[in-house]
């Protein structure tokens, strides 16, 4: 747990945090969600589409325990997946930063989207 903590956190992109933050998972939704999706669309939408997959996951088992639509993860996740894609376009990388640095990096990332998607889905009554 920690040795994911650490490289997540202290990822040099955006990008680079995902795919240290969960390995099974992240291993699984490369294998039977990426992989096939990529050999049909560009990249970077199959990017995209696999994190609303996983959004959607996470999104159902909210659902399952409150009994209600309610949508956050896929948005989120959707807002993430255009910020690797972003990031990853314009070749954005802190290497050369501090571990302390990147993961202030990472979690504002992260706090950003999900506040943008928080917000918005509760302007649509969604969560």
């Amino acid at each position: 747990m920690r040795n994911m903590l650490d490289r997540s956190l202290g990822a040099a992109n955006f990008g680079g945090f995902w795919r240290h933050w969960n390995p099974i998972w992240s291993y699984g939704l490369a294998r039977y969600i990426m992989a096939p999706l990529t050999r049909a669309i560009p990249f970077p939408a199959a990017l995209v589409l696999t994190f609303a997959a996983s959004g959607l996951v996470h999104d159902l088992v909210i659902m399952a325990l409150r009994r209600e639509l309610a949508l956050l993860f896929t948005p989120w996740f959707v807002l993430c997946a255009l910020l690797v894609v972003l990031g990853n376009r314009l070749g954005w990388r802190v290497t050369h930063k501090p571990w302390a640095v990147r993961a202030a990096l990472n979690l504002f990332q992260l706090a950003a989207t999900a506040g943008i998607a928080m917000f918005t889905m509760d302007k649509f009554g969604l969560w």
